[in-house]
């Protein structure tokens, strides 16, 4: 899955994503939540290695996406996201978390 670059956009027709729709963009080192503006975006992001759990809200259409991260930072949220396309991402993030190498822990000091 190296050098894979996946995009998910929210539909149109639900709130907050009429004019600029939210993107989530997923690859094998991050994934990222931007929010296009009419100058520039906002951008969200948390490294794959750092990812704790991915939730989803689904509705009878449309369905909305947690990711949250193992430092406790503010998780990334999403809505407007095609049921499918929702259920793909929580795949997707989950096999390339596992898939990502752990991070070091630093090595306890040792005493005299």
């Amino acid at each position: 899955m190296e050098g894979e670059h996946h995009v998910f956009k929210a539909s149109r027709w639900t709130r907050g994503n009429l004019f600029f729709p939210v993107r989530i963009e997923i690859t094998a080192e991050r994934v990222c939540r931007i929010k296009p503006r009419v100058f520039g975006a906002s951008e969200e992001s948390i490294p794959m290695a750092k990812v704790a759990s991915v939730s989803i809200e689904a509705g009878l259409i449309w369905a909305d996406v947690r990711i949250d991260s193992t430092g406790g930072a503010n998780p990334i949220l999403t809505h407007g996201h095609k049921k499918r396309d929702a259920y793909r991402i929580r795949d997707l993030v989950l096999s390339l978390r596992a898939a990502a190498p752990a991070t070091a822990e630093p090595a306890p000091a040792s005493r005299p």
